[in-house]
C-alpha cells in the first residue's frame, strides 16, 4: 500500500516539474502539504481511499488519461472515484430493500397456484345395480335391486389440443348384472311370465370405454364420462314356481349371450394426493336383445333391451402426479433450457433458438 502511494506521489511530482520546465504548468512549486491539496487529498492520507484511487489509476482507462491529459487526470479518478461510492451506496440500499425480517417473511401469505398435469391413475370400483327391462310388447315390471357390482378401471387425464385440461379416457372391466321382474297388472290380475319366470338375473362381464371429462380444484373435482361397452353374459337365474329345473340356471338356444351397448354417468371425487374416492351414479342401455325376436312368432317380434342405472363407489390410486412439476416435465424444462436458452437483450429475456 505504502508503495503505491508513494509511486503515485512521485509521477505527479515529476509530472509538474515537466510541466514547469516547459512553461506550460502556471502551478508554483508548493511544500508538500500544498501538493497534496492539489493532489485532492486531505493532510491526513486516508489510506483506504487513497489505495482505492490507485486502483483506479491502475486501470487502461486511466493510463490513457494520464498520458494525454495529466494536468487533469486526478480530477477525472477522484469524479470516478465518487461516482463508485455513489454506486456502492445504491447497491447496499437495493440489497437492504430486499432483506426481510423473519417476522415480516411470517405474516406474508403466499398463493398457492393451481396447475392440473396430465395424469394416469387406477382404481377398483363397487356398489349396486337397479335393473329394468324395455320390452316390446310391454310388460308391467318394477324395479330389481341387486348388489355385488364391482370393476377394475384405468382414467388417463389428458388436455385436448395441447391446451384444454377437463378430458380424458376411461375404460376397465366391470363385473355386473342386467334383469327383470314382473309385477301384477293391475287391470287384468295377471303376472307376466317369460318362460314361466317372473323374475330373472343374468350376470354380466362388460368392457366399457369412455370419454372421460372432470373440473378439477385442489381436493375435490366433478366427473362426466360416456361412451360404449360391450359384454359377454355369464349366467342366468330364473325365478317363478313354475319355472322347469332344466332352463332354472340355463340359457335356452334363442338366448343372446353377446351385450353391447351405450353407458355414461356422472359423479365427483374427493382428493388427496395421491389417493382419490369417487362415488359415481352410471346408467347402461344395452342394443342386444336378451333372445331372439322371433322365437315365439315369425310374424310379430318381440325384444327386451336391458337398462341399468348402478351406484358405485371407488378408490383410486394416481400412478403419476396430478399437480406440480412431474419428472417429465422436468425433463423437458432442461431440455429447453440446454438446446434453446433464452437470451437477455436490454433487460428483457427472449428464448431464442441458437
Amino acid at each position: 500500500m505504502n508503495f503505491k502511494v508513494n509511486t503515485l506521489l512521485l509521477i505527479f511530482t515529476l509530472l509538474s516539474i515537466s510541466s514547469a520546465a516547459s512553461g506550460q504548468n502556471t502551478v508554483p512549486d508548493t511544500t508538500l502539504a500544498q501538493r497534496q491539496d492539489t493532489l485532492m487529498m486531505p493532510a491526513r492520507l486516508d489510506t483506504t481511499r487513497l489505495s482505492k484511487r490507485v486502483t483506479l489509476l491502475d486501470s487502461p482507462v486511466m493510463a490513457d488519461t494520464l498520458a494525454t491529459e495529466p494536468s487533469d487526470s486526478l480530477a477525472v479518478v477522484d469524479s470516478l472515484f465518487t461516482e463508485w461510492k455513489g454506486s456502492k451506496k445504491r447497491r447496499k440500499s437495493a440489497r437492504k430493500e430486499t432483506e426481510y425480517s423473519d417476522e415480516y417473511l411470517d405474516t406474508v401469505e403466499v398463493e398457492k397456484v393451481f396447475e392440473l398435469n396430465d395424469y394416469i391413475l387406477v382404481g377398483v370400483e363397487y356398489g349396486v345395480s337397479i335393473s329394468r327391462m324395455m320390452f316390446n310388447p310391454v310388460y308391467t315390471q318394477t324395479n330389481l335391486f341387486m348388489p355385488n357390482t364391482f370393476g377394475v378401471f384405468i382414467q388417463t387425464h389428458e388436455k385436448m389440443f395441447g391446451q384444454i385440461p377437463y378430458f380424458g379416457l376411461k375404460a376397465g372391466v366391470r363385473y355386473s348384472h342386467e334383469g327383470y321382474k314382473f309385477k301384477e297388472n293391475k287391470e287384468t290380475g295377471v303376472t307376466p311370465t317369460i318362460e314361466g319366470a317372473n323374475s330373472a338375473v343374468i350376470d354380466l362381464l362388460e368392457v366399457p370405454m369412455m370419454a372421460h371429462m372432470h373440473f378439477d380444484a385442489l381436493h375435490f373435482k366433478v366427473m362426466a364420462d360416456f361412451g360404449i361397452y360391450g359384454g359377454y353374459r355369464l349366467a342366468i337365474e330364473r325365478f317363478g314356481d313354475d319355472v322347469s329345473e332344466d332352463i332354472r340356471y340355463s340359457f335356452l338356444d334363442t338366448d343372446r349371450r353377446f351385450d353391447y351397448g351405450i353407458c355414461g354417468g356422472v359423479g365427483f371425487g374427493i382428493v388427496f394426493d395421491p389417493l382419490e374416492f369417487h362415488v359415481n351414479a352410471n346408467v347402461r342401455y344395452s342394443w342386444g336383445t336378451i333372445y331372439d325376436p322371433d322365437y315365439v312368432s315369425q310374424d310379430y317380434y318381440r325384444f327386451a333391451y336391458p337398462l341399468d342405472v348402478m351406484i358405485n363407489a371407488g378408490v383410486y390410486f394416481q400412478l403419476t402426479r396430478r399437480t406440480g412439476k412431474s419428472r417429465g416435465k422436468l425433463r423437458r424444462e432442461a431440455k429447453e433450457l440446454v438446446y434453446n436458452p433464452p437470451v437477455i437483450t436490454d433487460g428483457n429475456t427472449d428464448s431464442t433458438s441458437r
